[in-house]
Parts: C-alpha cells; sequence; structure tokens
C-alpha cells in the first residue's frame, strides 16, 4: 500500500501502482472502423466506411490547395464557414458550432447535457458512437428496442425516464439506413420531457430526396431541446479534414461552445468545407449517383432473396443486407474481399449475419453483385 498528501495535507492510501481510469471508461468499446485491407494485408477498394466513391469536389480541393499558411492557428470559430453554412441552410450563424466531425459534437451533446447518474437514450441498432458518448461522459446508456430494424417511437417514449437527458436519433440511421418520416418525428419530440435533449443525427440528410425532409431544422429553429447535427464526411466528400457541424437554440450553441476544442477544425478544412457549400453540381451529382446504385443494388439483393439474403430499405449511402439462408455474412464478407472489396461486418452491434454495403462506382458494384450472384449459385 502506498500513501501520499493531497494538496489539503491529508493523508491517503491507495493499493493502485498506476493511475486509473473511471470504471464508465473501462466499460468502453473502442469505436472499431471499416476495414480497408484484407486478412493478409492486401488493399481492398474500400465499401465499408460510408464515402463519397466520387471522393471530394474539385472545388474543394483547389481551396484546400490553396491554404498555403500551415503555421497560424486556424480560425478558432470558423467564422466564414459559419457564415456559408447559414447561408446555405438559412440559419443564424450564431446557431451554429462546428466541430472535428460530427462526432465531436455528438461526444459534446452527452457531456454538456449529462453525467453520473443520468441517462442517454437510443435505439437498437443505433451508431454505435452513441454507445461512447455516453459512457464517457459517465451517464448510463439505454437502449430501446427497434421495429423491423428502424427507430421506434412508441419504445423510445416508454423507455424515457426521470433520469433521461439525452436521445440520440440518426436520421437516416446508421448501419441501417432506416429512415423516420417527419411526423413520427415531431411525435417523437412532442412526447418528450422539456429538459431531455433531442440530437438528430443527420450525417446522410442530404441523400434524402428534399421532399421527405424530416423536419429536424424546423423544430431545432422552434424549440429549445433540439440539436441537429450534420457532417463534410459523406456527400461532400471531406472524411479527411474531419469537419461537422450542429445548430440548436441559443443556449445548447453556447454549452457546445464552452467545451468544444479552441481549434477544433483546420484552416483547410474551413476551406475546403467553404468550397464544397459552393459546389452544389458535385452534391447533386453524388446523390444521383448514389441513387442509382441504391436501386440496383437492392433491386439484385430482392432477386436473390430466395438465397436467403434481404435488404433493409435505405435511405443512405448503403445498404444493410441481411443473410438468413444457407449462405452466411461472414462467407460472403470474406468472398467480397477476395474479390478485392472491403464491405462492413456488424457482430459487434449485434448484427452476425449482415453486411453493410457502401454504395460505390458503377463498376465495382457490378463486381460486388456478380460476387454475390456466384455464391448462390446464380452466375453472372
Amino acid at each position: 500500500m502506498l500513501f501520499f498528501s493531497d494538496e489539503c495535507g491529508m493523508r491517503r492510501a491507495t493499493m493502485s501502482s498506476r493511475p486509473e481510469a473511471k470504471p464508465w471508461i473501462k466499460a468502453i468499446h473502442a469505436y472499431v472502423p471499416g476495414k480497408s485491407r484484407s486478412s493478409d494485408g492486401r488493399a481492398l477498394v474500400k465499401l465499408s466506411a460510408n464515402e463519397n466513391p466520387l471522393g471530394s469536389g474539385q472545388a474543394a480541393l483547389d481551396a484546400r490547395a490553396a491554404v498555403d499558411a500551415m503555421a497560424p492557428y486556424p480560425d478558432p470559430g470558423a467564422t466564414q464557414l459559419r457564415q456559408t453554412i447559414g447561408e446555405v441552410h438559412a440559419i443564424d450563424p450564431d446557431l451554429i458550432v462546428c466541430g472535428t466531425g460530427s462526432d465531436e459534437l455528438l461526444n459534446l451533446a452527452a457531456q454538456g447535457f449529462a453525467g453520473p447518474g443520468d441517462e442517454v437514450l437510443f435505439s437498437r441498432y443505433s451508431f454505435s458512437v452513441y454507445d461512447i458518448a455516453a459512457r464517457r461522459c459517465g451517464a448510463t446508456p439505454v437502449e430501446a428496442e427497434d421495429k423491423r430494424f428502424a427507430s421506434d417511437v412508441d419504445a423510445l417514449l416508454a423507455a424515457v425516464t426521470p433520469q433521461t437527458r439525452v436521445l440520440f436519433l440518426a436520421n437516416p440511421n446508421n448501419p441501417t439506413g432506416t429512415y423516420m418520416p417527419r411526423a413520427e418525428l415531431e411525435r417523437l419530440h412532442a412526447g418528450l420531457p422539456a429538459d431531455v435533449l433531442l440530437v438528430v443525427d443527420q450525417a446522410y440528410a442530404e441523400y434524402v430526396d428534399p421532399q421527405d425532409d424530416d423536419g429536424a431544422m424546423a423544430l431545432a429553429r422552434t424549440h429549445d431541446n433540439v440539436l441537429v447535427t450534420r457532417t463534410f464526411s459523406k456527400i461532400y466528400g471531406l472524411a479527411g479534414e474531419r469537419i461537422g457541424w450542429a445548430t440548436g437554440s441559443a443556449h445548447i450553441i453556447d454549452v457546445l461552445n464552452r467545451i468544444r476544442g479552441p481549434f477544433n477544425v483546420t484552416g483547410t478544412g474551413q476551406a475546403a468545407a467553404i468550397a464544397a457549400l459552393g459546389d452544389q453540381d458535385f452534391v447533386s451529382r453524388s446523390r444521383q449517383l448514389n441513387a442509382e446504385g441504391l436501386a440496383r443494388l437492392n433491386a439484385e439483393i430482392e432477386a436473390l432473396g430466395n438465397h436467403g439474403l434481404r435488404a433493409i430499405p435505405s435511405k443512405a449511402n448503403f445498404l444493410l443486407v441481411q443473410f438468413e439462408g444457407e449462405l452466411s455474412a461472414e462467407t460472403a464478407l470474406h468472398a467480397l474481399a477476395e474479390a478485392g472489396y472491403a464491405v462492413r461486418h456488424l457482430p459487434g452491434q449485434g448484427l452476425p449475419q449482415a453486411l453493410r454495403i457502401t454504395i460505390g462506382k458503377p463498376d465495382d458494384m457490378d463486381r460486388v453483385i456478380a460476387t454475390l450472384r456466384n455464391l448462390c449459385g446464380e452466375g453472372s
């Protein structure tokens, strides 16, 4: 046993010979990113992380290259970026906060409004970062039952307790691709206590047809307990720059600004994001490519339904495929890797018989489909 003096001059004892993490930190299962290499080290076409197969738009690339000063700190408030986001989305820039990807902002939402003794609620088969965000601040993660792989309003509301402080909802959801329509989202919000923060994670919102808008931005404008997060990592093709943003009422944004990193978005990232917002042609092309690829892959999986393959309807840039017959998800995973493709196997999220497949370029989707057909004995 070791003895030492604390700041008050009192002596205390510890049985440990090293600093120990808090128990809620030890309970975290670290985030596992999508693979880009096979088990033998071969580089694979990466259809495991929902990245844009077109890469980054030329305007964003040019803007990043034009930032030639790396020594100065970037604008800590991302002022021009917030101004541009505000112009595109008709939001007061003062009600926008930028982050190191939307991941930072999701974690800050939990940290700012929950802690030990509190609960953070989300649906089964939700984004794995929500569990991490809850545990990271000492709160208890609570998982509500899903309804056919989608978030269920009634199940979520039934899981709310006096300890609930934050509710995370990804819309479209990752990893299932399911989507909560506007009327259901409004019903969810209306059923929540006013002191519960509803965080709507819209990482894939730009892939959704504008006429299917879920209304989260409108809720954030008119209520004090709604935060909407978005990212430049998906349709804008800037995952490597790590840029996200969020909007909500003034008091929510104030809390996030108090605890975010002081220089959390790089100068090159800010420049690239501003340019990307001005390149809506690239966004339109990306959305169209995804819509065509998603429809085709969905149809092909449906055609293999007699072999036990089933696709979960998706509004995102990926398709979750269930393997419910003789062909297992693990067998398909290895076969796709042999064909040169990395897709996402999800046993850690309770989906051992599922693969999440990012929509890639047409030629790549041809090969993925051919591989699955061959595995089912259907030939090419």
